[in-house]
């Protein structure tokens, strides 16, 4: 990839994520930007178009959580760097994919692009799912008590990553797929998950 394009992105995009809540900051994008490059390796794409992609996924949050896609993929478009580097389609292509990212998104990504960032974007780690759910809810709620807490992040665990949650996967070379139903068992086995609880909102706490 070229290097001037690495170097921007390093120098000036990537920075930007330390001005978000945990959940969302620099070793995320770094996380997201180092799966996209894996599993773009099964397919016949740019790697420059997934990597920039995966490096913009998340800048809107500066204005609001909401149209944070919607925001980072009008950030990506109008980038004057961005479009020293690539064809206004291929702008167009990778605005699409940053839209499409987000895993509450009612359908499927429209792009190859699309469907890698938002695999990438998935992290399924149990660990880390809980982690952000706490440290997303002590940032936005910081007014409710431990229990809350507690009960704030079950129900979100439920919703998104259940059997019937919202969340889905795109890319069968992912290792998402085994990853969320470790996830959904320690979901299921209320001891276990109390005991992750406690220890990971000490640690944040």
């Amino acid at each position: 990839m070229n290097s001037e394009l690495l170097d921007y992105i390093e120098r000036e995009i990537v920075p930007r994520y330390e001005h978000f809540d945990k959940a969302h900051g620099t070793s995320h994008v770094r996380q997201v930007m180092e799966q996209s490059m894996t599993l773009a390796e099964h397919y016949d794409v740019d790697k420059a178009m997934v990597y920039t992609i995966a490096a913009y996924h998340d800048t809107g949050l500066c204005e609001g959580r909401e149209r944070h896609h919607i925001t980072s993929g009008e950030i990506l478009v109008a980038d004057h760097i961005l479009q020293q580097h690539f064809t206004q389609e291929q702008l167009f292509v990778m605005r699409d994919a940053v839209e499409d990212h987000r895993a509450s998104a009612t359908s499927a990504p429209r792009t190859i692009y699309g469907r890698i960032i938002a695999e990438a974007d998935r992290c399924i780690d149990t660990e880390t799912v809980i982690r952000r759910t706490i440290q997303f809810g002590l940032r936005h709620y910081p007014n409710i008590n431990r229990e809350g807490h507690f009960q704030r992040c079950k129900e979100h665990i439920t919703e998104k990553y259940s059997e019937t949650g919202y969340l889905k996967l795109w890319i069968p070379e992912s290792d998402n797929a085994r990853r969320l139903a470790e996830l959904r068992a320690v979901a299921k086995d209320e001891q276990q998950f109390r005991a992750l609880f406690e220890r990971l909102f000490d640690e944040e706490a």
